[in-house]
């Protein structure tokens, strides 16, 4: 329905053509900035539900003090590759996690594997490459999220949080202990837990409308052929290169595997594709630009160079075992 919409506004409406750069990239745009808009108004107002109801200091608590061995990062991994979420969209859920005061690093783990693996991804990556590669995309995508989120954890990097965050999960907080202590019922609570949902939409509006029109201007007047020509050929460079090419752009999973699948009939060695792919889908300017309301630039930029290191590693991994 709101791509139906899209098209309407942008082809019917504006009378813009669906083949000319400003069409495609302006339908980019609207799509995806009234879908991210809903998406984050939605979770907002279901994790001010659970954090409402359900014991998410206790939950905090066991997570923080448990010896899990790990388990928690890979449980958090788990759940980001079974929604079918892309960067931008899953930034509503982190927040959510945040909110309810759960450690960064399983938050971290999440918000890093939910765009790379999903199960639309995964079914197109069957039919284009087969069991085998889908297999090392899917366990790699998994264990890089459980990776960089306990590695990030030991960073101890909470008080990178912006002080918007801060301030939101102390709100949340003491919203919570008066609840409980009041017995304040369901119909009561409602109306704050919307309210608050609406002032996360509109804490962070301003940045989701900048990154997505960063990534719709990209969507739209790349050149053709541009990433084939600088990417083919098997020099140790090309998965660094191919990395850092990836970063300004934005795409799920789902609508970049056909570009995948391009790039390796021109010529671009299967890790370096992946690599790629990895890179366009968990890393990207416009989920910088969101990410910018959550963490400090410092932040951002140790949440960036970690994983596009661990991509960088995986590529040439890929590059190895599937030459």
């Amino acid at each position: 329905m709101i791509q139906r919409f899209a098209d309407w506004l942008v082809y019917a409406l504006m009378g813009l053509s669906a083949d000319t750069h400003l069409g495609a990239a302006l339908n980019f745009f609207f799509y995806d900035t009234i879908k991210i808009i809903i998406l984050l108004f939605i979770i907002s107002a279901l994790m001010g539900i659970v954090n409402a109801y359900l014991p998410v200091e206790r939950l905090r608590h066991f997570l923080v003090t448990r010896r899990l061995y790990g388990l928690q990062y890979l449980l958090a991994a788990l759940f980001g590759a079974i929604t079918p979420f892309c960067s931008c969209s899953s930034i509503p859920l982190f927040i959510g996690f945040v909110k309810g005061g759960i450690p960064l690093g399983v938050t971290l783990a999440f918000l890093i594997t939910s765009p790379l693996v999903n199960e639309v991804a995964v079914a197109m990556f069957l039919g284009t490459f087969g069991v085998k590669v889908t297999m090392i995309y899917l366990l790699s995508g998994i264990l890089l999220g459980v990776i960089g989120g306990w590695v990030l954890q030991h960073f101890r990097l909470e008080r990178y949080l912006s002080p918007w965050v801060q301030q939101i999960q102390a709100q949340s907080e003491q919203e919570t202990e008066v609840w409980e202590s009041e017995k304040v019922s369901f119909a009561k609570r409602l109306p704050t837990i919307i309210k608050d949902a609406w002032g996360i939409v509109k804490g962070v509006l301003l940045y989701v409308v900048i990154g997505i029109g960063i990534g719709a201007a990209i969507h739209g007047y790349v050149p053709e052929g541009f990433f084939e020509q600088h990417l083919s050929g098997n020099n140790w460079y090309s998965v660094p290169l191919a990395v850092i090419l990836a970063v300004p752009m934005y795409a799920n999973a789902a609508g970049i595997v056909p570009v995948i699948q391009v790039f390796v009939a021109k010529g671009v060695s299967l890790g370096t594709a992946l690599a790629f792919m990895m890179a366009v889908v968990g890393l990207s300017i416009p989920e910088a630009t969101m990410l910018k309301k959550v963490m400090t630039w410092r932040l951002i930029g140790i949440f960036f160079a970690t994983i596009t290191f661990f991509i960088i590693v995986l590529g040439w991994i890929f590059n190895w075992v599937l030459r």
